[in-house]
């Protein structure tokens, strides 16, 4: 035997701690919530959530997967591409309502849009989604990347109501992008959280992958709350755009499985809960 010292063993890495959140226990309640909630301003008919991010982000994966999780069943409303491109799949200002098994729909909806692009004439136009939040563009708007919409343009709305404009903003980020965001992506990001905070709207963020991001999570999906690694990637995020941590939540879309999960819709519904309590709280201030 050789007479040289041992190296002591690294200790075991702990992957998981303590949860810094509970929402293991909440998927009925938050269920019973989303179906019954109804605006409480009278001029709102429906909560109106704007997505934005990077291409690639997860926005129309998202969608599909609240209203799977809503009718627990898998569902797509919202088309998404499987093809990495790099461009964003989404073109068109889309509105998504979500049905309800008695026909009847919830009272929320969903805008989704084009993705954001590092170049400035690239991607989705930063004064289209200012536009946007306030109730100027119309669904079917198809976005130029060279050009913000035209006040001539058909789908322009020149006298937006309260309820044509956005309630809450949500920021999406695939959960590994998050340290990798170029520097394009995240000052057009801030920019329109700045012209988001002037009009006084709410302000969310979810990070969705998580299970490429931590396998990890895979198995334990239960645990989400509880990964040392995706709490760091919270508080990077944090750092980056500006949002606390107490409005960034975890996600995983559904994109491979053709059941629902009750451990993923708690993460699902758990963000869409707080979406509306943040709406709520914005349309009723006014």
């Amino acid at each position: 035997m050789g007479g040289g010292e041992s190296t002591p063993a690294d200790p075991p890495k702990i992957h998981f701690g303590q949860p810094w959140r509970d929402v293991k226990t909440v998927y009925l309640k938050n269920y019973t919530f989303l179906n019954s909630y109804k605006p409480g301003h009278p001029d709102v008919k429906n909560l109106r959530i704007l997505l934005h991010g990077p291409v690639g982000a997860g926005k129309s994966s998202f969608i599909n997967s609240v209203q799977s999780a809503l009718r627990d069943r898998v569902a797509i409303s919202a088309q998404t591409d499987a093809i990495a491109t790099g461009c964003s799949f989404t073109r068109k200002y889309e509105t998504y309502e979500i049905k309800k098994d008695d026909g009847s729909y919830f009272s929320f909806i969903f805008n989704d849009i084009m993705g954001l692009e590092e170049k400035t004439d690239m991607g989705v136009k930063v004064e289209d989604v200012k536009l946007a939040l306030n109730g100027h563009v119309s669904k079917g708007y198809q976005f130029k990347s060279d050009l913000e919409i035209q006040e001539n343009d058909k789908y322009y709305n020149s006298s937006p109501t309260l309820n044509d404009k956005v309630h809450v903003l949500v920021s999406v980020i695939p959960a590994g992008s998050v340290s990798i965001l170029s520097d394009g992506v995240v000052k057009k990001m801030r920019e329109v959280r700045l012209a988001a905070s002037e009009m006084g709207i709410p302000q969310l963020a979810i990070l969705t992958k998580i299970d490429e991001a931590c396998p990890e999570v895979n198995t334990n999906m239960d645990k989400v709350y509880g990964s040392i690694y995706l709490k760091e990637l919270v508080d990077k995020f944090s750092v980056l755009l500006g949002i606390s941590p107490n409005c960034i939540f975890l996600v995983r879309n559904y994109h491979e499985e053709i059941d629902t999960n009750d451990d993923m819709n708690a993460l699902i519904l758990t963000a869409v809960k707080q979406m509306i309590y943040f709406g709520e709280d914005f349309v009723d201030k006014l």
